[in-house]
């Protein structure tokens, strides 16, 4: 008899024509989340749970799951899924790391671009019918080359963001949780300074951390006083990262330049009054949104999925804590 699966979010064709062989599996087929009652209702029975960071999985969730063993989860952020519930439980639980390391970091300096260059404004001023002739006061941006980057959080996508902005001779200020050695410094010539001078000094800064307990409002009305009035902030990582409302105020107030977003403190909604302001740049969660991501993507997390259902230790584990409590 196959084993039954939840997969919770629409893949490509192929893959889960793929998964349809190997397993029973119940796939969602649109492009929307699963709303809450189809999640709990459709977990009864799984032993494999392919999910996205749309699902919360929690308690409730997994009191209904008697028979999961593996949840892979497609995506790098996995804080929509209780993990040590899951221990508990002994489920295996895996992630998507690596792969979108370029993708986002592109995004990140797209909206580097943008926002600096008011693209955004020009393309509705031009589509409006607005723009009436060249004139050389008109639409004026700020150059990126040559200024000054801040980046919060020197993992990979930092990193990737950093060797980018080094082909706009763009002096590089890092904050990290730890220091990086010296030849990896002087590799991405970059310079470790304390969050104050970062956030004081910078002209771009752009936010690379996960979510956690200490990184929540990492970025608040404080940090944001730290900013250069004509500075900008870059976020690819995790809404809750920034404090939203602080935020809004900063950029009604033109406190900083502007903002690049991809994702939000409540998302999907924005904040009452952010989607009216011209010096910010919101986009729809699209930081590894290229076809190559999703689909190395994909095939991580099904790979994921597969050895754990297995019992094979998932490539992407990352509570390795379970193996202590495995249910076979």
């Amino acid at each position: 008899m196959k084993k039954r699966i939840l997969v919770t979010g629409r893949l490509p064709q192929d893959i889960m024509a793929n998964l349809a062989k190997k397993y029973e599996a119940d796939i969602n087929i649109e492009d929307k989340p699963f709303d809450r009652q189809k999640l709990l209702d459709g977990i009864k029975g799984k032993k494999g749970l392919l999910s996205m960071i749309t699902d919360t999985v929690d308690e409730e969730v997994l009191d209904r799951a008697e028979h999961l063993r593996m949840i892979a989860q497609f995506g790098v952020g996995y804080n929509n899924i209780d993990v040590t519930a899951a221990i508990r439980r002994g489920i295996s639980v895996s992630n998507t790391p690596g792969v979108l390391t370029d993708a986002t970091a592109e995004l990140a300096f797209a909206l580097i671009l943008a926002i600096s260059r008011r693209l955004v404004e020009g393309d509705r001023m031009t589509r409006e019918g607005r723009f009436r002739c060249w004139a050389p006061m008109l639409f004026l941006g700020r150059e990126v080359t040559g200024k000054t980057l801040g980046v919060i959080g020197m993992g990979k996508i930092g990193k990737a963001v950093a060797q980018r902005a080094k082909c706009f001779n763009m002096p590089i200020l890092y904050h990290n949780r730890k220091r990086m050695s010296k030849s990896e410094e002087k590799e991405i010539m970059a310079k470790y300074v304390d969050m104050k001078a970062l956030l004081s000094q910078s002209d771009f800064i752009t936010l690379h951390v996960p979510l956690t307990d200490q990184t929540r409002h990492l970025i608040g009305s404080q940090e944001l006083s730290l900013m250069k009035p004509t500075a900008y902030l870059i976020n690819t990582s995790r809404g809750p990262v920034v404090d939203e409302k602080a935020l809004l105020q900063a950029l009604k107030k033109k406190k900083i330049g502007g903002a690049g977003l991809d994702v939000y403190e409540n998302e999907p909604a924005l904040t009452p009054g952010l989607a009216e302001l011209e010096n910010v740049i919101l986009l729809p969660h699209v930081g590894s949104g290229t076809l190559e991501t999703r689909y190395r993507m994909a095939n991580m997390a099904v790979k994921n999925l597969i050895a754990g259902l297995s019992g094979e230790v998932p490539p992407n584990l990352v509570n390795p804590d379970v193996l202590l409590h495995r249910r076979l």
